[in-house]
């Protein structure tokens, strides 16, 4: 990886096979930050299509950015060059040249072995490379790489949670099936039936906030027989023929315009319930002017430490797919706006034939009861078109929310047949063999990932994977971290299963020193590069040599150099 500065090289950083250590070599340096350390990780993840955000975001006060390392990075026109390689060993083995800077518009660098990409095309492209047998849209290719690049607080502390908190169990599902080899073609349209099927109960909800369906149903059935006495007792007056006539035609035409009018009502509903969700799908691009809200997030997380990066992990996650879902999501608005025309142009009719009527029958003989008895049906069928109205949109996402649950039923009975558990649990056994010897061999210790069918508050079936052990302390966290990443390289390597060999690890000097002097013996044999950042007064003695060292900084001689 170089990092060049208005075209002049200030690091060339040379990665290799087996252990990588970025190390800090200042004297008198407490905690190694501000250095450049984790700096070096991210920006290999951007180059991987994170948010350029993460390299300036100031990781410890969270309150603003580093913006003498954000205008360096822009005014200096820094170019960051990572090229992956399918082989060491064979020189003339496949690249992959990736180029990214930190300027926008016209002057933007977004590049692959020389092809200028949108954001979009880049993910894309770089997810055809390095999985080229993928075509599905979820899992995400960042999802996927996710557990090979571990500098933020989630990925750093849990073994399989290594995206954002707010993914959910069905990502994870989808992700992790993957990951183990379970051909499983149907998770990216399992999570859109959920965000639909999530829209329709959202509705049910908001047609359901005064009154049940079963109390629509049954005031109905008590309006109509207040009707029905009321026509009744109109009838006894004997009013000549045509004034009944047009009295009757005045109150069909009233119930009518009620019925039409709560239909626009209902619509406009939906209509809005669309345009909002699509509105917070859109408000999560990371391409939106966030300021304001990351100003508020980095307030509140300066309280809490844990957070670190939770919200720049957050943007970025959401980047892959947010136009794709607003489209799935707004795909009925145009229909909807036509019916809305539609049966606005008829209430206008309605109306204006209403008026005429209206005008007709205040010019006939008229009696005070007959008045009260008009009004009180006006009211009763006024009603009665509002609430049928509702029950035909409760009757309507109520089919919806059925076939939906069919769709995933169907889903479900492939998911979670003998035949397809039995072949997750067959591809966990192959993993857990290469997962509990290589912690047997390292610690002493057996870890191995277990899954189980749960039900979630939804009612949905979900594969949910855990460690099957749980280590308290965060050594031994670390351990089994980063024993998983390297079983899971070996894992994929033996089932034919494209993965990346390179592992980024921040923070290493919270695992015991006997756990890196082992793993640096380990991945120096099997084709893995390992790459960590550690405080170099953290070093066991037995790995503290220049042959592992790729990057030594130190507060006279930070990354970016841009003191000098």
């Amino acid at each position: 990886m170089t990092i060049t500065s208005d075209g002049n090289e200030i690091r060339r950083i040379s990665f290799r096979q087996g252990l990588n250590l970025i190390v800090d070599e200042s004297t008198n340096q407490v905690t190694g930050n501000g250095i450049g350390k984790t700096t070096v990780l991210k920006l290999v993840d951007f180059c991987l299509g994170a948010n350029p955000k993460n390299i300036y975001i100031d990781p410890e006060s969270k309150k603003q950015e580093h913006k003498a390392v954000k205008d360096y990075l822009i005014n200096k026109r820094v170019l960051i060059t990572l090229v992956l390689v399918s082989s060491f060993e064979n020189q003339s083995s496949d690249e992959i040249i990736i180029e990214r800077n930190f300027l926008s518009k016209k002057d933007l660098v977004r590049r692959i072995n020389g092809n200028q990409l949108t954001e979009e095309e880049f993910l894309q492209k770089l997810s055809n490379l390095i999985f080229p047998k993928h075509f599905a849209d979820k899992p995400t290719f960042r999802q996927i790489i996710s557990h090979n690049v571990r500098y933020k607080d989630e990925s750093i502390n849990n073994t399989l949670k290594t995206l954002d908190k707010f993914t959910s169990d069905a990502e994870y599902e989808t992700l992790y099936l993957f990951l183990f080899g379970v051909e499983y073609t149907q998770g990216n349209e399992k999570q859109e039936i959920l965000i639909k099927l999530n829209q329709e109960e959202n509705y049910k909800k908001r047609l359901e906030r005064d009154q049940t369906k079963t109390a629509y149903e049954t005031t109905l059935a008590l309006i109509n027989n207040d009707i029905s006495t009321l026509n009744e007792k109109r009838s006894s007056l004997n009013l000549n023929e045509s004034f009944e006539s047009d009295v009757d035609s005045l109150n069909n035409l009233k119930y009518d315009i009620n019925k039409l009018s709560s239909s626009i009502g209902k619509l406009n509903i939906r209509k809005d319930l669309i345009i909002e969700t699509e509105k917070t799908i859109r408000g999560s691009k990371s391409n939106i002017d966030l300021q304001q809200l990351e100003l508020i997030y980095q307030q509140a997380s300066n309280q809490l430490s844990e957070m670190q990066k939770t919200f720049n992990e957050l943007v970025s996650f959401h980047n892959k797919m947010i136009e794709q879902k607003v489209k799935f999501v707004s795909k009925e608005l145009p229909e909807i706006e036509a019916d809305l025309l539609k049966k606005k142009s008829d209430l206008n009719l309605l109306l204006k034939e209403e008026k005429l009527l209206t005008e007709k029958i205040s010019k006939s003989e008229s009696f005070e009861e007959l008045e009260e008895i008009i009004a009180e049906l006006n009211d009763k069928y006024q009603r009665r078109g509002e609430y049928e109205n509702v029950l035909s949109q409760l009757v309507e996402v109520e089919e919806n929310i059925k076939g939906f649950n069919l769709k995933l039923e169907k889903i479900d009975n492939e998911l979670f047949s003998d035949e397809f558990e039995n072949h997750v649990k067959d591809q966990l056994n192959k993993f857990n063999v290469f997962f509990a010897s290589i912690s047997d061999k390292l610690y002493g210790e057996q870890y191995a990932i277990k899954y189980d069918i749960v039900t979630n508050r939804k009612k949905q079936r979900i594969y949910k994977f855990d460690a099957f052990n749980t280590n308290l302390s965060s050594g031994k966290k670390q351990g089994e971290i980063s024993c998983f990443d390297i079983a899971y390289t070996l894992f994929a390597d033996e089932e034919n299963i494209p993965c990346l060999h390179f592992l980024l690890n921040d923070k290493k000097e919270l695992m015991h020193d006997n756990q890196l002097v082992k793993i640096a013996e380990f991945v120096s044999n099997n084709n893995i590069q390992f790459v960590a950042s550690i405080l170099k007064d953290k070093l066991p003695d037995e790995i503290d040599r220049e042959e592992f060292f790729v990057l030594k900084l130190s507060d006279s001689d930070k990354l970016f150099r841009i003191e000098s």
